[in-house]
């Protein structure tokens, strides 16, 4: 079952999301209108809460965790992803924030505490460490990341760009009976 529950806690899914069967989505899960979570993919609100804007899609084999709250880390951390975010196949989230408008390249990890600021380009396999923070405008590539230079229009546009190629897939998938 995709949609689990966990603690007294539901996913809360928005119109029109789609969740591949063979994905996970469990516990203390919001995920915003037209978004999706492809196969495989792991989102995992079990000690804390998971948010997931309008529009963004989790890509096959991505895990999304958050942060639990303990002694070396009283609050813990949330994992908040903006709107008209893409987000790669492979890719780890951990208890970090993602603004609005991001690609996330394939097998990038984002870690603890660490945020990124909206219209960011993570180019692949990078290593965002704890608590770092990424300016908006900006593509970050290695590991650790580094701010490689400043984004085009051309790679502005595409955060919109990719963000409907999703919305459309996933609108496929949900024509094709995808029944959750």
């Amino acid at each position: 079952m995709a949609i689990r529950s966990f603690q007294q806690h539901t996913p809360q899914l928005g119109e029109r999301v789609f969740v591949d069967a063979s994905a996970v989505v469990l516990g203390d899960v919001e995920i915003g209108v037209d978004s999706s979570v492809w196969p495989m993919a792991v989102v995992r609100g079990d000690m804390h809460s998971i948010r997931i804007g309008a529009r963004s899609s989790v890509q096959d084999g991505s895990v999304l965790h958050i942060t639990h709250a303990g002694p070396f880390n009283p609050a813990g951390y949330p994992l908040i992803i903006g709107d008209e975010v893409t987000i790669g196949h492979n890719v780890t989230l951990h208890g970090c924030t993602l603004g609005n408008r991001i690609l996330v390249g394939m097998g990038s990890i984002v870690m603890d505490g660490a945020v990124v600021e909206d219209e960011v380009v993570i180019g692949a396999g990078s290593l965002v460490p704890p608590g770092k923070r990424l300016e908006s405008g900006y593509l970050y590539v290695g590991s650790p990341v580094k701010q490689a230079r400043a984004l085009t229009e051309q790679e502005r546009s595409y955060f919109a760009y990719s963000a409907a190629n999703y919305v459309r897939l996933k609108d496929l998938h949900l024509v094709e009976g995808y029944d959750g």
